[in-house]
Formats: structure tokens, C-alpha cells, sequence
């Protein structure tokens, strides 16, 4: 069998998360698939899949082949791509994992404009608060809110992401608005379950006197979005990324409380798999994001 094109099959079935669909993106049959896969499987002598009749995931053997795997057949597409001429055109599949606060209008409309200024590229995109396993599923770029990340992973920096406290008016003309920390720490909470941090050390912005905050949550959730609508909706008080809530802060859906104070700032990331070279597509992306931070 050609084994090159076996690599093929072996990247797009881990990508697709399915032989059958690996199999009608590169138009060939669920069967012939599977056999290129068996076949590199008895070149190496190894086992790269395991897989039922529901799902499938890579072995610990297979997670490290696919990444050679990548690296290999990206090489060779970019060696193609330089010898027509186009090395530096973005273009392809991109598919990049965020977190789901993300999922607002500012985000919206910088991706929006990315397709406009690289049309050849097409956008899959994956919101999840969880650290998503690059390699394992087949992504081509994190953006990461994260003050350590993994060391086995090419980590560029963003920017700084500032966390506000948040309250909505209803709730606060029945509770009165706290204008101390100790005063927001008689309140009820919406707390994110991805974390066990309810203590923060919050710093005057003038000052620079140091407070703890501490904060007790009567309703936790795993969904960022999720909290935000139970602050709207008068559940408790909460925080939320600054960026992800401007607009409720504009038409005064939501308040921020001790605006005096940081409460807490985290690194946003552009993070990908270590490779020799960046492809024109994901070095595209970060560069955008790049732009659109600095413009404020």
C-alpha cells in the first residue's frame, strides 16, 4: 500500500474522530480506511488506535506517531506549497479550541473579519473551558487563559485578561451594593466549578493595599456563559472576563463592583504543537489577534 497516503488517512481519522468520516473526505471507502491504518500499524509493529463501534482514541504510542505523523505530511505540504509559489497563503482548515467566554460579540466580529482578509482559510472552532488535548484531537492552535502552561506545547503571549466583579441592578437595589471587600464578601456567589479558587488577593488600584477576598458560591457551574446569565438574572454576584461582558457594562445590564480594585488578571495564550515551522494558516491567526489586542 502506499504508506504515504496511509499517513493520510492516519491524520484524518484522528482528526475526524471517525474512519467513516475520514474516509468521505479523502473519497474512499470506510474499509480502505481502516486497512491503510492496519497497515501502518503492522509497519511499525505497534498499535496507534484503539476503537469499538462507538468511538475511537489514540494509544500513548499513537498519540506520539501522530504527532510525527503531522509534522511529517505538514513539511512535505509546505515544500509543495513553496515550490507553487505559495508558501505564505493561508489557507486549508484551522481548527482551534477557546474558551467559551469567547463567544461574544468583540470575538465575533474580529473572526468574522479574519475570514474576510483570508478567505482560502475555513474556521472550526471548538468553545470549551476545558484544556483540550491538541495532539490527541487534532487541533491546529489554543487560544488559552492560563499563567502556566503546558511545557510541552509552543506558548506565545496575547495579552492580559482582567477579571471584574459583577452584580446586576435588580439585585443590588434588593441586597444594596457593596462598596468594601468586606462588604462583598456578605453576598451570595456564582462561582465557575473548573476551579476551587474562591480566595483572591485583590489590590487596590491607587493604593495599593492589599485585600483577601473571599467568596462563597450558593450556585457553581462549569459553563462561563452560564454564569454570566445567572449574574444578569439576579442569581448572586460573580466575575467574569472584562472582554466578555463590555457591552452589558455599557447599557448597565450588569455593574461592576469594587471598581477600584483588580481582582484578578490571567495570561491569554496562543498556544500549538511544537513544530519545525508555523503553518501560513495558524501563523496568520496569531498574527491577527495579535493586531487586534494592540488596537485596543
Amino acid at each position: 500500500m502506499d504508506t504515504l497516503f496511509s499517513l493520510k488517512v492516519f491524520r484524518q481519522v484522528v482528526q475526524s474522530g471517525s474512519f467513516t468520516r475520514a474516509a468521505d473526505q479523502l473519497d474512499i471507502s470506510t474499509a480502505m480506511a481502516s486497512k491503510h491504518v492496519s497497515h501502518l500499524e503492522n509497519t511499525i509493529q505497534a498499535k496507534l488506535l484503539h476503537r469499538n463501534s462507538r468511538n475511537l482514541h489514540l494509544t500513548e504510542t499513537g498519540e506520539e506517531y501522530y504527532r510525527q505523523c503531522s509534522y511529517a505530511l505538514d513539511t512535505l505540504d509546505t515544500a509543495a506549497q513553496k515550490a507553487a509559489g505559495g508558501a505564505d497563503t493561508p489557507q486549508g482548515m484551522l481548527r482551534v479550541t477557546m474558551p467559551l467566554w469567547f463567544a461574544g460579540g468583540n470575538m465575533s466580529a474580529w473572526l468574522a473579519e479574519y475570514r474576510q482578509r483570508y478567505p482560502k482559510v475555513t474556521l472550526d472552532l471548538v468553545l470549551d473551558n476545558r484544556h483540550i488535548d491538541l495532539i490527541a484531537e487534532g487541533f491546529d492552535l489554543a487560544l488559552r487563559v492560563s499563567k502556566t502552561p503546558s511545557p510541552s506545547l509552543i506558548v506565545k503571549p496575547l495579552a492580559k485578561i482582567e477579571f471584574v466583579l459583577l452584580a446586576a441592578p435588580d439585585y443590588l437595589a434588593r441586597h444594596g451594593t457593596p462598596d468594601t471587600p468586606e462588604a462583598v464578601m456578605q453576598h451570595q456567589a456564582i462561582l465557575p466549578s473548573y476551579t476551587s479558587q474562591q480566595n483572591w488577593e485583590i489590590t487596590h488600584r491607587h493604593t495599593g493595599e492589599k485585600a483577601i477576598l473571599h467568596l462563597s458560591p450558593v450556585i457553581r457551574s462549569d459553563n462561563t456563559l452560564m454564569i454570566r446569565e445567572l449574574i444578569k438574572a439576579g442569581a448572586g454576584i460573580g466575575y467574569q472576563p472584562l472582554w466578555a461582558v463590555q457591552q452589558e457594562l455599557k447599557d448597565g445590564t450588569l455593574i461592576q463592583l469594587l471598581p477600584d480594585y483588580t481582582i484578578w488578571t490571567d495570561q491569554l495564550n496562543a498556544t500549538y504543537v511544537d513544530r519545525a515551522f508555523l503553518s501560513a494558516k495558524v501563523r496568520s491567526f496569531i498574527d491577527f489577534f495579535n493586531e487586534k489586542i494592540s488596537e485596543g
